[in-house]
């Protein structure tokens, strides 16, 4: 069976089929051209630069393009990446199909998607359960199969669903120790939350952001989806249940600095941004822990102040792979 990018170790010669994930045209110091590529499959995803590119060259490698790799896995600064010895399109008996090369999230998308809406019978509050339900809907496709971001935690097909899914199991646990904390603000507000990267992000496959998504962004995308959607279901956006709802979307990033227009000033807003931020870590570093051997350090991860995480020797990790 042929091998993944990430069974390959350091100093490993590598030839394998690979997606380009993106590829963005640079200048190098002596004013040439190259190509700063990050190449994946389903085991993740990898940096590499192509050097003095030609014209036909930038033309030719484009993210989405599947392409037959020849090189060396190295590492720079602590982090893997590749140096190319060749590079052309993969033809169609290597596979050239860039589905097949996508990183996914650990559970598949009908589970997910069953999981979710038995959180939703458990929001009470009928107009929270209207919308979010209208939401789920009018977004369903792009809900079950985007990832959560573009790089750094969950970024992987159905990461963003995921993402949500882990949240709301976090969230349950949370409701069942702290029984004041109402649960069904807590878990429209987690489903709701990153909805908005349906529009600000591009898809699946080669993700980048929309330009909706840059000058926008994905909290106001969603607060918009919201009053839209009470227009829609006749439902006054000035009620108090509404514009609590809001306030969980809005707050969720915690800081004025990370993209809130305002700081949490629920109890439930404030867990959301806990939530969401401990699954965010747990996945960015368990995802670049399980890419290591037993007594080594993982890369840096920007999304971690750049840290790097250690993997102690004999004790097992998930790799995360998809669940049959």
């Amino acid at each position: 069976m042929a091998k993944h990018l990430f069974e390959y170790r350091n100093g490993e010669d590598i030839e394998l089929p690979l997606l380009i994930k993106s590829a963005d045209i640079r200048i190098a110091k002596n004013g040439k051209k190259f190509i700063a590529l990050i190449l994946q499959d389903t085991s993740g995803h990898m940096p590499a630069k192509l050097w003095d590119a030609s014209d036909a060259a930038i033309e030719q490698y484009k993210a989405g393009e599947v392409v037959h790799v020849r090189g060396k896995r190295e590492l720079y600064n602590d982090n893997p990446q590749i140096k190319l010895y060749g590079m052309r399109l993969a033809t169609q008996e290597e596979g050239n199909d860039p589905k097949y090369f996508l990183e996914r999230a650990p559970e598949k998308s009908g589970d997910m998607e069953e999981d979710i809406s038995s959180f939703v019978f458990d929001i009470l509050n009928p107009n929270w359960n209207r919308i979010v339900r209208k939401l789920l809907a009018d977004h369903h496709d792009a809900f079950f199969s985007y990832p959560a971001a573009k790089s750094n935690h969950h970024a992987n097909g159905g990461g963003l669903a995921f993402h949500t899914l882990s949240i709301l199991r976090l969230a349950k646990h949370v409701g069942e120790q702290y029984p004041n904390i109402n649960v069904s603000l807590l878990y429209a507000g987690a489903i709701l939350h990153d909805m908005g990267k349906t529009i600000e992000l591009s898809g699946p496959v080669s993700t980048e952001y929309t330009v909706t998504g840059n000058l926008i962004g994905h909290i106001v995308l969603i607060d918009e989806e919201i009053i839209r959607a009470c227009i829609e279901l006749k439902i006054d956006s000035t009620q108090e249940d509404v514009v609590l709802l809001r306030h969980m979307i809005l707050a969720h990033h915690g800081l004025l600095e990370y993209g809130s227009p305002v700081r949490p000033q629920l109890p439930e807003a404030q867990i959301l941004h806990d939530l969401d931020e401990l699954d965010a870590s747990i996945n960015m570093m368990t995802t670049a822990v399980a890419h290591v051997e037993g007594g080594q350090f993982s890369e840096r991860l920007f999304g971690m102040d750049n840290r790097r995480f250690y993997r102690p020797e004999g004790i097992q990790h998930l790799s995360g792979s998809p669940k049959e």
